[in-house]
Order: C-alpha cells, then sequence, then structure tokens
C-alpha cells in the first residue's frame, strides 16, 4: 500500500493519519508501541522528503494482514505474535541521507538519529534516478517474563543473577 506525497509540509500530518488508518486492517493494533513508534518513524522520514528535497514523495507500508478473526492481545488467535513491518519513502533527490550532530539549542537534525534509534533496520538505495529509505520493525513474542521484548533497546536485563545493560 502506498500513498502519495506532495511537497508541502502539512503532507506530513495526512501521512501519519494515513498510516493509522492503514494499521486498522492489519495484525498490528493502534495502541501497541510498535503503533506509535511506526507513525513517529512515518512523520520523520515524510518530514525529511518534503523538507530537504521540496519535491513529491512516495510513502509505503508493508504490514501484516490480520488473520481470520478479530486481532487481539499477542498470543490471543489472529494476531502474529512475531511478525516484521516495513516502511519506505521515496523521493526524487539523489542525495544520501546523512545524519547531522546538532547541539543541544538546535530545534532539528535529530530525525535520522532517531530512525537510528527506533528502527530494528534501516538503510537506503538509489532508486531511478531518486533514492529510497526505508526502516524495519520487529515484533517478537516474549520469551520470558522479565526478558526485553525483541529488538529494544536500553534497560537492565536480569542473567543469572547479574544485570546487564542491552546496548
Amino acid at each position: 500500500m502506498q500513498l502519495e506525497i506532495r511537497p508541502d509540509p502539512s503532507e506530513v500530518g495526512r501521512a501519519r493519519r494515513w498510516a493509522r488508518s492503514r494499521l486498522a486492517g492489519s495484525a498490528i493494533r493502534a495502541d501497541e508501541s510498535l503503533a506509535e513508534a511506526l507513525v513517529l518513524l512515518v512523520s520523520e522520514l515524510v518530514t525529511n522528503a518534503v523538507v530537504h528535497t521540496g519535491r513529491s514523495a512516495v510513502l509505503r507500508l508493508v504490514l501484516p494482514e490480520a488473520a481470520p478473526g478479530e486481532p487481539g492481545e499477542l498470543g490471543e488467535p489472529g494476531t502474529p505474535e512475531e511478525t516484521t513491518v516495513r516502511l519506505e519513502v521515496d523521493d526524487a533527490s539523489d542525495l544520501a541521507p546523512v545524519p547531522r550532530c546538532v547541539d543541544d539549542e538546535a530545534t532539528g537534525g535529530r530525525g535520522l538519529a532517531l530512525v537510528d534509534g527506533l528502527a530494528d533496520r534501516w538503510g537506503w538505495s538509489r532508486e531511478g534516478t531518486g533514492k529510497r529509505i526505508w526502516c524495519e520493525l520487529d515484533r517478537c513474542a516474549e520469551r520470558e517474563e522479565t526478558a526485553p521484548a525483541c529488538g529494544s533497546v536500553g534497560g537492565a536485563v536480569p542473567y543469572e543473577g547479574y544485570a546487564y545493560e542491552v546496548v
């Protein structure tokens, strides 16, 4: 599924609304953290495409379809416990995305750092006369009650009586 984005900053809000509406027919619940991260990543990547290129873009989402029956909590019928969500934004600029180092007072320049922190994987490739920036988010079944969800970053993880920081 895809959405054409006009070169107008107001399109970022439309892209977020569109992404939320696509979640309704997927196996991802709108109130789970994966959905919230996905909408934030949509916002960041569409903003970058619109603001930095000044040209149209295309937003694509690859979401898992809900199995027959109502989607529910993890572990309930109709909801896959392990899945990957992919987000792609194609724009007409052939310039590589460049993460910026900004000081504490800057009001922008942190978008790719945010993508790097939220996504399990991300990258870019040249496509025709432009480029595609993509990222993926994983939802994994919890293995133990005390273990963090797959792909999570930060937080102490107990292991044989010791706590290790996941980095």
